[in-house]
């Protein structure tokens, strides 16, 4: 299974392909087969993806999950929990013991 992503002109989300549009949801995302170039052409040339590119993804019962580790992490969020990353605001960021 291939599918089509790249990043929103706009905001910069990133963004899989529907089979008619963009969605920042991977689990809208189509299969496109082997003929996934004429639409990479085409919605680049549109001016309304920047550089998308095609990944190999499985099929599962919640949908698409793309197949890298790259990807899965442009899909579904970073590979830690959020609350244990570091925050700029705290006041004792930089001040913890390990």
């Amino acid at each position: 299974m291939n599918i089509l992503t790249g990043n929103d002109l706009k905001t910069g989300d990133v963004i899989w392909w529907t089979g008619s549009d963009w969605s920042r949801h991977v689990e809208d995302a189509v299969d496109v087969g082997d003929n996934y170039e004429a639409i990479l052409h085409k919605e680049e040339a549109a001016s309304r993806v920047n550089s998308p590119y095609a990944i190999s993804a499985e099929a599962t019962e919640d949908g698409p999950r793309p197949a890298h580790i790259k990807d899965r992490v442009r899909a579904l969020g970073p590979t830690v929990r959020p609350d244990l990353t570091l925050k700029p605001a705290d006041p004792d960021a930089g001040n913890w013991v390990i």
